[in-house]
């Protein structure tokens, strides 16, 4: 069988390749990838392979039927949307819309996801069962394309397999990561306002300095991680956004913050939502001020199935041998993928695509994949969703 997919999927390289070329070229923002959920219809429609689409208004998903479709489901998704970054690459698929950008591999993901259609497609004859390939819309923003498909009943059919991959710029190009278990930490976006008095930057005794109590806030929270929380539970508090809008001589009214909260543990994330917003009102309180705390909850830790993932890992090692598959640490970057991982049995694993020379960083203007990767993405995640499958 692996043969026979590696022979398919070297027939539709040139048309992966295609594929992500025209996505990066024309990338579009979360819930908005309109022309990029038209042109993957057209690919679907050219080669025959049933689809629905305006799934969460982009989404598609498309179906793979085997033998006996009621058998069994295995998912495959893929996210679409780009990032707001305006891209510095010089490249002939250069970005050509200004200030948008495939930063993160969506690129990669959605055309990968493309060629493992058309693999599957050449050999629905030989598999039990149904794959439901995925194409998602708004993974990059919370409340996360993936939840949403969810709440219109993408896990209905209770799929005993759900699979995703993702770039990983770290990792050479011909190798890919696994990890069981806890894989991906939650994430949280935090919002403060600090509102004082300000005014002359000489007479600090007729103000309530909100530059302070912000300060004092940033400082403080970060006590949240290092004393409150457990030594063996990994957790983030970073702020990376201050706006003050003061001189050098002058003290604003209002200063605001924006940030985030990641974690691993689920009672944990919500005891530290209520002990921030207690420390920062303490805290603007003792200095005659206030401020407004808004935490939006993002996405929950993402977790690997252990038996998918064995499965998945062991697919990998046959199709890539044993030497191109790697161990993965915990990570505290956050994937909408995390809300399918938490209903179904699931498999998120990683794709390297670094070419050897400098590691071009997700989310950076300058990030770029060595296309070689796409010799191997569709393929592999052709194997692995009929290794769930087929035994």
């Amino acid at each position: 069988m692996i043969d026979q997919i590696k022979k398919i999927a070297s027939k539709h390289l040139a048309e992966t390749i295609k594929s992500r070329r025209f996505l990066h070229q024309n990338p579009e923002l979360s819930f908005k990838e309109y022309n990029t959920s038209e042109y993957i219809q057209s690919v679907l429609t050219k080669n025959k392979i049933p689809f629905t689409n305006g799934h969460v208004k982009t989404g598609i998903i498309a179906t793979i039927e085997g033998k006996n479709p009621m058998d069994h489901e295995v998912l495959l998704r893929a996210d679409m949307d780009a990032l707001p970054i305006l891209e510095e690459n010089k490249i002939d698929y250069c970005s050509i819309n200004k200030g948008k950008m495939h930063a993160c591999g969506h690129d990669v993901h959605t055309a990968s996801l493309i060629g493992t259609a058309l693999i599957l497609n050449e050999l629905k004859s030989n598999f039990d069962g149904t794959i439901k390939l995925v194409f998602q819309p708004g993974e990059e923003k919370i409340p996360g394309g993936a939840k949403l498909m969810i709440k219109e009943g993408l896990l209905q059919n209770n799929p005993q397999a759900c699979i995703a991959q993702h770039v990983y710029p770290d990792l050479p190009t011909g190798k890919v990561g696994f990890r069981s278990g806890t894989y991906m930490a939650s994430a949280d976006e935090i919002y403060v306002t600090i509102k004082g008095k300000g005014g002359h930057a000489a007479l600090p005794h007729l103000l309530n300095d909100p530059i302070l109590m912000a300060s004092q806030i940033v400082i403080n929270l970060q006590q949240i991680v290092s004393r409150y929380n457990k030594p063996d539970n990994p957790s983030v508090l970073s702020f990376g956004y201050v706006k003050a809008d003061g001189e050098t001589n002058i003290i604003p009214d209002i200063v605001t913050l924006k940030g985030t909260f990641r974690t691993f543990d689920e009672t944990w994330r919500f005891i530290a939502h209520n002990k921030m917003k207690e420390i920062a009102y303490s805290i603007c309180q003792a200095a005659g001020g206030s401020c407004d705390f808004d935490i939006k909850i993002g996405y929950p830790f993402l977790v690997n199935d252990e038996n998918i993932t064995k499965l998945s890992k062991e697919a990998a090692q046959k199709f890539l041998g044993e030497e191109n598959v790697v161990d993965l640490d915990l990570r505290m970057t956050s994937e909408d993928f995390a809300f399918i991982s938490q209903k179904s049995p699931s498999c998120f694993y990683r794709l390297g695509t670094g070419d050897g020379k400098s590691i071009r960083r997700l989310h950076t203007s300058t990030f770029d994949v060595d296309e070689k990767c796409l010799s191997i993405s569709s393929g592999l995640m052709a194997y692995i969703a009929l290794k769930q499958i087929v035994k």
